[in-house]
């Protein structure tokens, strides 16, 4: 007879054995002093500063945010009451939808409840109802986008990471009758890479392929009004679905596509995980409304926010240390070993009151194993230094590989 538990047991003890068991910090954040939090740990507590946070500009902090959830709580209460068919969609909710195809300049949005929500059942949706349809998908996309793909059970063809040439040969090799989606990123967030977009678009057009991006770790952080890499190229309108998260550059939580009219229709009528989810509570959609609206308003905060990130990338690299090359706000540390980086993670956690949290395999190949840091515009200079000098000791104690 199967025992259940020694099973479960016995998985946990490899992730253990492999150095990749992962272990959650559990932090109390504070309301108006991002990137502070107090560190819960056992019986003791302790004041830290998080370095790897996805609330890449502090809007979850943002009184005007704040603001807009609390006034929403006293109106309208805690949940929405339902599905979005049944009871639950709140003037909030039609809102932040209008609010976020103005974004995008695209005739329509459709709000999800995470960002994970919104590639998987859009990418599902279309794979599985488009007949014949093939789904020609970069190699490092994300989770959930694999999952909406595998999903859908439609064909599907991987080309190789932004290799515009080898995507190109995929599509070559389709049938032209056949319909043809291409789903990519735009800002890769394990080694901060960005797509080349334009050129991803045109083989799209060449191709007659359906374009859906990705651009979760985009929006709100680039473009004059935070609309993401497809915005600051100028490119927003040559494409056909643009998918984004209202949980990292605008702070709270939940996820969204934007295109024409009918997609977000099509979608909103045939997706099964936008039509049996309990809608967004109406204090969150205020909340990502006011986030979107702000963050649209002020550019200075993405200029600071780049900064940031430069400044980090440029000391690191004065020190010695092994950042990865990044086109993006996202700071790299290679490690390349995964009990290394859970010790280093550690370390600096318990002697320098740091948190950054190591990230192993599967989210990256084994290896590649990393420190991933993402500067906000709230960390000073004294944070960088203190940064600096603490992986500094660390590298050295730990006998860690610097920078060639």
């Amino acid at each position: 007879m199967t025992n259940y538990e020694k099973f479960f047991q016995d998985k946990l003890l490899e992730l253990h054995d492999e150095g990749r068991y992962r272990v959650f910090a559990d932090l109390s954040r504070h309301a108006g002093d991002f990137p502070q939090a107090t560190h819960h740990e056992q019986r003791e507590r302790s004041l830290i500063t998080v370095w790897c946070s996805n609330d890449y500009l502090g809007m979850g902090q943002n009184p005007i945010v704040l603001e807009a959830m609390h006034e929403a709580i006293s109106r309208c209460g805690a949940g929405a009451g339902g599905t979005r068919n049944i009871s639950g969609t709140n003037h909030y909710h039609v809102l932040l939808e209008e609010e976020l195809a103005r974004l995008h300049g695209k005739e329509s949005a459709l709000i999800f409840t995470s960002g994970y929500v919104a590639n998987l059942t859009t990418l599902s949706t279309i794979g599985a109802m488009l007949p014949g349809c093939v789904m020609v998908s970069d190699a490092l996309n994300h989770n959930s986008m694999i999952a909406g793909i595998r999903h859908s059970r439609a064909e599907k063809s991987i080309f190789k990471h932004n290799d515009l040439g080898d995507l190109e040969r995929k599509l070559r090799e389709i049938d032209p009758d056949r319909p043809k989606v291409v789903a990519f990123e735009s800002v890769y967030s394990m080694d901060g890479d960005i797509a080349p977009i334009k050129e991803i678009i045109d083989v799209c057009e060449r191709y007659n392929a359906l374009s859906f991006i990705d651009e979760v770790h985009a929006v709100g952080l680039y473009g004059d009004h935070g609309a993401g890499v497809a915005e600051r190229d100028g490119l927003m309108d040559r494409i056909d679905i643009i998918q984004g998260t209202l949980a990292k550059g605008f702070g709270i939580v939940g996820g969204y596509i934007a295109g024409s009219a009918a997609m977000c229709d099509f979608i909103r009528s045939y997706g099964d995980g936008f039509i049996f989810s309990t809608a967004i509570p109406p204090a969150v959609a205020a909340g990502a409304l006011a986030s979107v609206r702000h963050v649209s308003e002020h550019n200075e905060i993405r200029v600071r926010h780049q900064e940031r990130a430069a400044t980090v990338k440029r000391r690191m690299t004065e020190a010695g240390l092994p950042v990865m090359p990044s086109d993006s706000h996202i700071v790299p540390l290679m490690v390349g070993d995964p009990v290394l980086c859970k010790q280093a993670s550690d370390e600096l956690m318990e002697r320098f009151k740091i948190y950054v949290q190591p990230i192993n395999y599967p989210t990256v190949p084994r290896g590649t194993e990393r420190l991933r840091f993402t500067p906000t515009p709230w960390h000073s200079d004294e944070d960088i230094d203190h940064l600096i000098e603490s992986l500094q000791n660390m590298w050295h104690e730990l006998k860690l590989e610097r920078a060639a």
